[in-house]
């Protein structure tokens, strides 16, 4: 395995491999599979492109041959920050086939963040847009380029700057493949990002054994099959959108996956229409926008059988209005990139439908509830969940000292999540951390917090979270000024945009105070603050 990565025990891979839960398959093997079973099945939608399977097997071939040829090597680390195009497969599968590691990058990362993955991994590739929404990555990557000495190759999608290279062009290439290596399934295939509850996000290297299993299984849980027709909206770097089912479940089960362009009623209601889509992996805001419009009753919408939800829990009474209003099954789906994931199977009790959490896909899912004691609790009691099992890392790339915080001596994963549990039915109750859930993504007040504090009218700051109706979370700033200076939100906005974080860590309610309330020993209390500003926004919402 990768050096700086930690490998499951050899008794416990060994009994993976024995009860059939690692197959022996590469994420290219089971592509190619299902792309030999079925070649002219439409395996991609995107606008008016209609892309069967043995297109895309051949593009895979081709583009990974390319990045050979490009000097890429077995085991490079290739940052790949896409957006939800079919260029995406093209270079998440393709750099896969060529021995390559993608680290999956979200389109709203800046500078600061892709610096972490690039330095962190290190990159000797990236994979990105042009332009997107008036930012211009390919500028991006020559100032990562010039501060990251393992970063030597630039793949654009769309018009590349002088030393980048076309991704359309090299697919374009002609002449005889380069030889591929042959993929090892026990070896790391590509690296999800933790939901950086301490810092920036730490790298969650997934082998092919172990992620295949994951999208195979979570695929069979969700009903998948050649009849599936998937719809995905939200970022296919997310461990939900890529193999939670998603994309790899769809394509393991040989189903169809539908690209669409954004994720509002009108556009998703008239693709489910237009493409007969049958399943739609959502997350509480836009569920929560969807029943609030009429626009479902002016399509036909008979064939969604599913919508799931992941990323932040879906309230009982939004899950009964789904299944009401647009008459099909609400899954829940709860889990991490690091492993383990719980589904709501979907045919079970009203119970287990709209109020759980679900049961872990896998019968080797070992869970735990410990207090503060360390000790396991009896069924009913609260307490943080920790996991181990056939698709649960044992450790983060080259972080022994975050490894030994995260894990347990005996190998269980501190999920870092409070729950209650029946049996293996799983109940959420929310973080132990410090981190504020802004509709599925995961911002740490320690990183935000050190950012506010380089302000120069900033004496002293804390975030918290606050309740929203959509979103679930939202950031709050609570800052003391420095003696006869003042600061507005908009200021802060724009000094942590120069700072260059993704857009939806800024804190989006500022309150300015003259002092924090502190425990004896001087700790901050920031459940009276996170309880102060729940009463302001309630009180402002009566008035």
């Amino acid at each position: 395995m990768l050096q700086g990565c930690v490998a499951w025990p050899e008794d416990f891979a060994r009994r993976y491999r024995e009860r059939g839960y690692w197959e022996g398959l590469s994420i290219c093997d089971a592509l190619a599979r299902s792309a030999a079973a079925r070649p002219d099945k439409v395996a991609l939608v995107h606008g008016a492109e209609r892309i069967r399977y043995a297109e895309l097997g051949e593009r895979v071939e081709r583009l990974a041959a390319q990045f050979v040829r490009c000097g890429l090597q077995p085991l490079d680390r290739v940052v790949l920050q896409l957006h939800n195009v079919p260029d995406f497969l093209y270079a998440f599968f393709g750099l896969i086939r060529a021995g390559c590691i993608p680290v999956m990058a979200l389109r709203a990362h800046r500078h600061t963040e892709v610096k972490h993955f690039i330095s962190g991994s290190g990159a000797a590739g990236y994979v990105i847009p042009d332009v997107l929404r008036e930012f211009d990555y390919r500028t991006m990557a020559e100032e990562m380029r010039a501060s990251c000495p393992t970063l030597k190759q630039v793949f654009v999608a769309g018009k590349p700057l002088g030393g980048q290279h076309s991704l359309a062009a090299l697919m374009e290439q002609p002449g005889p493949a380069a030889p591929l290596p042959r993929l090892d399934p026990q070896e790391v295939a590509l690296m999800l990002l933790s939901g950086g509850t301490t810092s920036l996000a730490k790298l969650i290297p997934r082998t092919h054994d172990d992620y295949v299993y994951n999208a195979k299984r979570c695929g069979l849980l969700a009903g998948f099959a050649e009849h599936t027709v998937l719809m995905v909206i939200l970022p296919l770097g997310h461990n939900y959108n890529l193999a939670s089912p998603g994309l790899m479940g769809a394509l393991y089960h040989g189903g169809t996956v539908v690209l669409a362009p954004a994720g509002d009623a009108d556009t998703v209601f008239s693709l489910v229409e237009r493409e007969g889509v049958t399943v739609v992996p959502a997350a509480v805001p836009l569920i929560a926008a969807w029943l609030n419009t009429r626009l479902p009753e002016r399509h036909d919408l008979s064939t969604l059988k599913v919508i799931q939800n992941g990323g932040a829990r879906l309230a009982p009474e939004l899950r009964a209005r789904l299944r009401e209003r647009l008459e099909c099954v609400p899954q829940e789906i709860y889990g991490t990139a690091e492993g383990l994931i719980s589904m709501v199977r979907l045919y079970g009790d009203d119970e287990a439908v709209l109020e759980s959490s679900g049961i872990p896909i896998c019968d080797d899912d070992e869970i735990r509830v410990l207090g503060d004691d360390e000790r396991e609790l009896a069924d009913g009691a609260a307490g943080e969940l920790c996991v181990r099992g056939p698709y649960t890392i044992r450790g983060y790339y080259n972080a022994p000292e975050k490894n030994r915080e995260a894990f347990t001596p005996e190998g269980f994963y501190r999920m870092g999540d409070i729950v209650r549990k029946r049996g293996r039915q799983l109940y959420t109750e929310g973080r132990r951390k410090d981190i504020i859930n802004r509709g599925g993504e995961k911002i740490s007040c320690d990183e935000i917090e050190n950012y506010l504090f380089a302000h120069p009218s900033v004496k002293a700051a804390t975030l918290v979270a606050m309740p929203d109706e959509v979103f679930g979370e939202k950031a709050c700033a609570f800052v003391i000024p420095k003696p006869g200076m003042s600061l507005t939100l908009g200021e802060l906005t724009e000094f942590l945009k120069g700072q260059r974080i993704a857009s939806f860590k800024l804190p989006e309610r500022l309150e300015l105070v003259t002092e924090f309330p502190t425990s004896p020993v001087g700790k901050i209390l920031k459940r009276e603050l996170r309880e102060r500003i729940a009463a302001q926004l309630a009180s402002e919402r009566k008035s």
